[in-house]
């Protein structure tokens, strides 16, 4: 009974729509992705939600697949400091707008512990009235003093266990073998080869 489950392949009429206004995202996602699975990239106007990473992102997944009314992939990155208990997680961005990369290590100046995780949820909806699957990559390390080039967030400030160098530091090869994002697509990909979608490619 289940390997005819298995066997029993969904047709999906087009591409994925994998959402973000975001190039150097998009960059990331492409090259971790390769060929594995066919996607479009749209930018789509969602609200900022609040909540738990998993929460928020199953939800960010609902809006967009019925905006655009087909299969959607979303994916929100968060940073958790331990010391203060996840947090600023998904508001990171905020944070980073409001106080910069020396405001969230000041943020750690009263604390021993500077201990982080990038955090990476990816949710997939087939389509308007499909609950969304989730999948969450997690990478150890800790906040440190900005080091490297300055155009991808707060990459500059996180340290990943077991490597002297940051994330924007790092070559873009190595860092997409052992980041949040690259963890989160590896589900993303056994998700799509064990649920054996087809995609339909034609317009």
């Amino acid at each position: 009974m289940a390997a005819a489950a298995a066997s029993r392949a969904v047709l999906v009429s087009r591409p994925v729509t994998f959402v973000t206004g975001n190039a150097k995202k998009l960059e990331e996602v492409k090259s971790i992705l390769g060929q594995s699975i066919p996607f479009q990239s749209l930018k789509l106007d969602l609200p900022e939600l609040q909540g738990e990473p998993e929460e928020i992102s199953k939800e960010k997944a609902r809006l967009a697949a019925v905006q655009v009314n087909g299969p959607v992939l979303v994916e929100d990155r968060c940073l958790c400091f331990n010391a203060l208990k996840g947090l600023p997680g998904p508001y990171i961005k905020w944070f980073l707008q409001k106080i910069g990369h020396e405001g969230l290590n000041n943020l750690l100046m009263a604390y021993e512990d500077k201990s982080a995780y990038a955090l990476c949820a990816f949710s997939f909806a087939l389509g308007p009235d499909v609950e969304p699957v989730t999948f969450l990559g997690k990478t150890p390390g800790k906040i440190v003093p900005a080091r490297g080039p300055n155009d991808f967030g707060w990459d500059p400030i996180f340290q990943p266990d077991g490597y002297d160098q940051t994330y924007a530091e790092m070559p873009k090869e190595e860092k997409n073998k052992i980041s949040h994002r690259s963890r989160a697509l590896d589900m993303v990909k056994s998700h799509f080869a064990e649920a054996g979608y087809n995609f339909s490619t034609s317009n």
